[in-house]
């Protein structure tokens, strides 16, 4: 019963994210990897995507690795239940960093969540490794030691699509400025969206997505490539406001949300698409402004805030906010009856 509540627990954590990083990254073909897959969400997700669009799931390969056993084992189960080859989702105790399963792997797609800020990765035995290309990462966080592991495992036109807590877009400690400094540069950094709180049910850490491309600079015009050059800018997407509650600890996006954030990133990445700024949502900056702020990549100092609505209803906006105050704290009276009475029923002993 244990690894089932684990499972759902993971599961559940990863299924909005997932579904946001693969709508927007278009999976369609090519090699999917995830060096820290879990029970294998982000795999199911891409093959959900690849049918749904009438694509061929045979079109996709899947490549991965797990340092948890129990969990690898749990991803080989979702992935076999339908009927998905699995023999390239690797175990080893030592992980990723010490013990890449894929060393010789290009990937066209990398979606990953990777753990936030672990402190025991292992960086200290690392200090000269190659995949440190842009700054050798503190062996007291792995945030940037992931960063740079995805980059290392991208094909020359590969896109990366990764969970990271949102420390990352503003952090300079021991260095980790120096290399977000180096990746802006590199042009590696496609797309920052700055998601909403209270998203993920096992942590409230609060958490962006990057997007990463060595493909940025598009191709030349008639080789069927779909996305423009924008290598010299990165677009920010301010998603906090989105969503709604559906208790007091989670929220969730609706379908809308999802297709809001995403049509905005095809808008503005693909050469037929039709994008323009939305104050307080959305911006596409160019690198010299990002540089003028330090390269912190919080996406609130790019959008600015929101246009002044006309049509604001103070008085609707407050009995809204009522009504939600009053059902949370109905919500409260109920469980605080429920623990009351199941407090009533233990007996003391001697009793």
């Amino acid at each position: 019963m244990c690894w089932i509540m684990e499972f759902l627990l993971i599961y559940l954590k990863i299924s909005i994210a997932s579904s946001l990083l693969v709508e927007m990254l278009e999976p369609y073909k090519g090699r999917v990897f995830d060096p820290c897959c879990g029970s294998g969400g982000m795999f199911v997700q891409s093959l959900k995507f690849v049918d749904s669009h009438a694509g061929r799931v045979n079109d996709i390969s899947i490549y991965g690795q797990e340092s948890n056993q129990t969990t690898w084992r749990l991803a080989k189960m979702n992935l076999a239940i339908r009927g998905i080859d699995s023999s390239q989702v690797k175990w080893n105790n030592e992980g990723s960093f010490l013990n890449d399963a894929h060393k010789d792997l290009k990937a066209d797609y990398i979606i990953a969540n990777p753990p936030f800020n672990v402190s025991d990765w292992g960086g200290d035995l690392m200090r000269t490794d190659g995949r440190w290309q842009y700054g050798t990462p503190p062996t007291g966080n792995a945030n940037f030691a992931w960063m740079q592991h995805f980059i290392y495992h991208l094909a020359p036109s590969g896109q990366a699509g990764v969970v990271l807590a949102k420390g990352a877009l503003t952090s300079k400690t021991s260095g980790e400025g120096e290399i977000r400094k180096a990746l802006v540069e590199n042009g590696f950094i496609d797309c920052i969206v700055n998601l909403p709180a209270k998203l993920f049910l096992n942590t409230q850490i609060p958490a962006a997505l990057w997007f990463m491309s060595r493909g940025s600079a598009g191709s030349p015009s008639g080789s069927g490539q779909r996305f423009r050059d924008r290598s010299n800018e990165i677009l920010f997407i301010d998603a906090r406001n989105l969503g709604h509650l559906i208790n007091r600890r989670t929220r969730e996006l609706s379908q809308e949300d999802i297709d809001k954030i995403t049509g905005t990133y095809h808008n503005w990445r693909n050469l037929d698409g039709n994008y323009e700024d939305i104050a307080g949502f959305c911006a596409s900056a160019p690198i010299s402004k990002v540089k003028e702020l330090d390269y912190v990549l919080t996406p609130g100092r790019y959008v600015g805030l929101p246009d002044d609505e006309d049509d604001f209803d103070f008085a609707e906006r407050f009995a809204g906010l009522k009504a939600e105050l009053e059902a949370q704290l109905k919500e409260e009276a109920e469980l605080n009856e429920v623990i009351a009475e199941n407090l009533s029923k233990i007996r003391m002993p001697n009793e």
